[in-house]
């Protein structure tokens, strides 16, 4: 941030294990999908000595080679780690995927991380989902910086993409985002456009080219002075601005030359406080060259400005029966508090489970406390086991680098925690403690599937409870309405994504089926019904009649069972075996196999035999009268309403309500939030929503969001029942 020259760092350059907090800096990047994250994340690990020139991973002397296609596949899917160290300094770069569908890998990376470097394509812009990244960021006080790239793309504009980000970031103190440097063209080609060869600074007033592969520093032209003293001055007052010292100000007001030291300073002061957001440009390094154009501006930031881990506000922590604990948190001599924050599989190694130590310290076969509360409706039932650690090591490309223990502050993975998951909390065995897991996005894409064959069957449970347990945004359902399995997902990659594991990693090959919600029956009308179950053959026979009456109840009401029986002609001790038949046969349903609710069942008359009468035969004669009555009323099919929050900005909410409207809604009413958006709420058929996930991320360009919640069932339009009978006909 100081603009000072550097050399390549050599060995430095290689992650190590960090020997103190103050010497770790975390930093998420996000951005969406395409706007260059990875590319930047291998350009800095380049210019840190961490790669070499042939997209190798140096570790230790020896080089293998980088599968680069398969690497950035798995990478645009998932939360990876790649630590550098530069300065002294070791940054853990963690890459996030830019797709909506994995904002679960994205929150896990910020939870890990202490400041976000915000990637934008000049060729793109800042799309909703990256406004709402970076609202989700200022709600935590996260710091942040922004990084323009894609500099390379026709029409692509460094000052007007920083107006953009000031726009878009700035809130009501657009000032706040500014840019540190500026952008040196070349010169321009046959088709107009000048490329990117080198930047300048704008408190040092120093260029830095790149054009020969090497960062080389010089002195401005006379012809380049009044645009760089232009966004000096800008620059200077925001800084300023935010400075601690409130006399500033008023004395630069005033005519006094404040000092670059002082500026720069108070600017790493400011970013790391999280009021001040710089914009840098970067661009990989060009084939044969070392070092990226502004890569090692950005380590500079990162090392300088960005906050240590002893900065961040820790996470709640309390024992596991949710008794609070004071700690200090970031010492590596406290007790011990980690927590996984992504959990993979790998075919020769097993489970590995990246771990952020928050206190203490983590040590190579140490035996520890594993602790999972909170996540149960994902499927994750809670569990407090000891588990021994293996090794620890950190990782790089396809390198595993072990390392003896691990900081407060500290990223590192660790292998065959067997029992752990992502979300859980290690700590010491003898101090068990817990921290509160952090915000998981609601899955709400159902995804029914089956076991392609016997063997799939078979394997089939054990596959799924490892693929939940890697990933905390799935949620495993066994559905005993509709005897399906369904993984309830974020999106249509997500799900493919799943999918793919399970086939690949698992070995398991599922078919994917038509997904059915839970519909109910109910009686339209009054009806009687009689249950005789009369048989004689040798020995003792069997012997119950029940006359009963049924009618309909209000939604909610259940079953209800009366008994209106006079002079004894159902013994006592059968009437709650009739009631006992009734429940199972409503249970199993009446007329399309869906469970009866919301209907009174009297009991009004029947006969008993003094021998042959038993618990049994009553069961199957109330059963037997439940059907009858069905026979002869007209029987509702009852669908599962859902009461929907859908928050859309507010350019969207016509077509949202219109979309709802189409789907048999109800709007219930709008309401004004903050950020220009607008909360509907509106009851719709669970039946009409299923692909609502990804049908309203069309509709909103990704910027909407939604939850849903079991209302209550309802009588489904005659139309669209007949139209489900005959599907259920055609499929049988």
């Amino acid at each position: 941030m100081g603009d000072k020259a550097h050399t390549h760092p050599g060995a430095a350059g290689r992650a190590s294990a960090a020997d103190r907090p103050t010497s770790v800096r975390n930093v998420v990047l996000v951005g969406h999908s395409g706007a260059g994250k990875t590319t930047l994340v291998e350009a800095l690990a380049l210019t840190a000595g961490a790669l070499n020139r042939a997209g190798r991973v140096e570790d230790g002397g020896c080089v293998s080679d980088y599968d680069e296609m398969e690497h950035r596949q798995q990478r645009s899917v998932q939360l990876s780690l790649v630590p550098v160290e530069w300065d002294g300094i070791k940054v853990n770069l963690l890459d996030t995927p830019g797709y909506a569908d994995f904002v679960g890998e994205l929150r896990a990376g910020l939870r890990a991380a202490d400041a976000a470097v915000f990637v934008v394509s000049a060729a793109d812009g800042v799309d909703g989902s990256t406004r709402m990244l970076w609202e989700e960021c200022a709600a935590v006080g996260m710091p942040r910086a922004i990084v323009v790239t894609h500099l390379e793309a026709a029409r692509a504009d460094f000052e007007e993409m920083t107006r953009i980000c000031a726009d878009a970031f700035g809130g009501d103190d657009p000032d706040a985002v500014l840019p540190l440097y500026l952008p040196l063209h070349g010169p321009q080609a046959p088709d107009g456009h000048a490329p990117v060869t080198g930047l300048v600074g704008l408190l040092s007033r120093k260029l830095f080219d790149y054009a020969s592969g090497e960062r080389v520093e010089s002195e401005p032209g006379e012809d380049q002075l009044p645009r760089l003293d232009e966004a000096r001055a800008l620059l200077i007052e925001g800084i300023i601005s935010e400075s601690e010292d409130e006399t500033l100000m008023e004395r630069y007001l005033g005519g006094e030359q404040v000092d670059v030291k002082t500026l720069v300073e108070d600017l790493e002061r400011a970013v790391a406080r999280g009021v001040f957001f710089p914009v840098l440009a970067a661009a990989p390094a060009a084939e044969g060259a070392r070092q990226g154009l502004g890569t090692v501006e950005l380590l500079e930031l990162i090392t300088r400005g960005f906050p240590t881990p002893l900065e961040r506000a820790a996470p709640r922590v309390t024992t596991p029966d949710g008794a609070p604990r004071e700690l200090r948190m970031c010492d590596p001599d406290e007790s011990l508090v980690a927590e996984v924050v992504k959990t993979s599989s790998d075919p020769y190694v097993g489970r590995i489970s990246l771990i952020r130590v928050f206190s203490g310290t983590l040590r190579a076969d140490q035996t520890v406390h594993v602790s999972g509360h909170g996540l149960a409706d994902r499927g994750h039932e809670d569990h407090d086991v000891d588990e021994r650690i293996g090794a620890l090591s950190t990782p790089f490309g396809k390198q595993q680098r072990p390392v003896s223990h691990v900081i407060a502050g500290d990223l590192a993975c660790v292998a065959k925690l067997s029992r752990a998951e992502t979300g859980d909390t290690i700590s010491a065995k003898d101090d068990p403690l817990l921290m509160a897991p952090w915000d998981m996005p609601d899955p709400l894409l159902p995804l029914a599937i089956q076991a392609h064959s016997k063997p799939d069957e078979d394997k089939l449970s054990q596959g799924l409870a490892r693929l939940v347990a890697e990933d905390p945004t799935m949620r495993l359902e066994q559905n005993q309405d509709t005897h399906q399995v369904v993984l309830w997902c974020l999106g249509e990659a997500h799900a493919d994504v799943a999918l793919e594991r399970l086939r690949s990693r698992y070995g398991v090959q599922v078919d994917v089926v038509p997904h059915r919600v839970s519909l109910r029956e109910t009686f339209g009308g009054k009806a009687a019904g009689r249950g005789r179950h009369v048989k004689q053959s040798g020995g003792h026979g069997q012997y119950a009649i029940c006359e009963i009456e049924v009618e309909p109840l209000p939604g909610g009401s259940g079953i209800e069972f009366v008994d209106k029986v006079v002079g004894g002609a159902v013994p006592r001790q059968f009437i709650p075996s009739v009631e006992k038949g009734v429940r199972a046969q409503a249970a199993k349903g009446v007329a399309a196999g869906h469970p009866l609710i919301d209907v009174r069942v009297t009991l009004l008359d029947g006969k008993a035999h003094s021998v042959d009468s038993s618990d049994a035969a009553f069961q199957t004669a109330g059963a037997l009268a439940l059907r009858e009555a069905a026979a002869e009323a007209k029987i509702h099919l009852l669908e599962p309403v859902a009461e929907v929050s859908v928050l859309v900005g507010d350019d969207y909410v016509g077509t949202v309500m219109s979309d709802l409207s189409g789907r048999r809604g109800k709007v219930l009413g709008t309401e004004q939030t903050s950020g220009g958006r607008t909360l509907i709420r509106a009851e719709v058929p669970e039946m009409e929503i299923e692909r609502y996930a990804v049908d309203l991320r069309s509709l909103s360009h990704g910027t909407a969001r939604f939850d849903r919640r079991y209302a209550r069932h309802e009588p489904m339009p005659q139309q669209v029942a007949e139209r489900l009978r005959e599907e259920l006909r055609a499929a049988s």
